[in-house]
This record gives structure tokens, C-alpha cells and sequence, in this order.
């Protein structure tokens, strides 16, 4: 799916179902709590801190989703098309480390 295409669906719902786009500095901190949350579940699962029982249950997959969902709300409330700056983000990074990695020794 294009990142348009979700940008227009987390619109339409916000008119529909959430009556109007919480402010951006709200959802600024809703989008650090929401990186926080996937944090938890990374240091805990993947990380070196033991993961507690009630954090067992934690979907990363749904947490991941938020971080998407709060971020699509403040590209819509700035006027940001995602699509055409993931594109541009995208072919910046290939010219910039098109042989920066294939040469890395740490990585191979």
C-alpha cells in the first residue's frame, strides 16, 4: 500500500471516527510514549533487560503500528506528503551509501 494511501485513511478516520486531529505538540508526546512502548519490548525481548511477566502478552507488531498510525496523523496535520519524502529520503541514502556497506567489513 502507498504511504498516500494510508495518509488518506488515518485522515478519514480521524473526520469519521476521532472527531478531529488531537494538536501537534500532543501528538508529538503521544509519538515519544509510542516509541517508548516499542523500546520496552525491544530492550526486554531482543535486549539484555529480562522481560516481565505482564510484558509477555505486548504485541510489537501493534506497537510499531501506533508509532505509524501518530505519525501519518502529524504528516497530514503539517502538510507533509510521506510519500514523496520517503521516495526522495530513499534514493538520498542509495547515491550516499550505494558502496559505503557493501564495503563494510562489519558487516559482512
Amino acid at each position: 500500500m502507498e504511504i498516500t494511501k494510508l495518509q488518506n485513511e488515518v485522515d478519514d478516520w480521524i473526520k469519521t471516527v476521532g472527531v478531529r486531529y488531537f494538536n501537534e505538540l500532543t501528538n508529538m508526546a503521544m509519538l515519544t510514549e509510542e516509541v517508548g512502548e516499542v523500546a520496552r519490548i525491544i530492550a526486554r525481548r531482543y535486549g539484555e533487560q529480562s522481560e516481565k511477566e505482564s510484558d509477555k502478552t505486548k504485541d510489537l507488531g501493534e506497537e510499531l503500528a501506533d508509532v505509524l498510525f501518530v505519525t501519518l496523523c502529524l504528516a497530514n496535520q503539517t502538510g507533509t506528503d510521506l510519500q514523496q519524502a520517503f521516495d526522495r529520503k530513499m534514493k538520498s541514502k542509495t547515491v550516499r551509501d550505494k558502496e559505503r556497506h557493501q564495503n563494510n567489513n562489519k558487516l559482512k
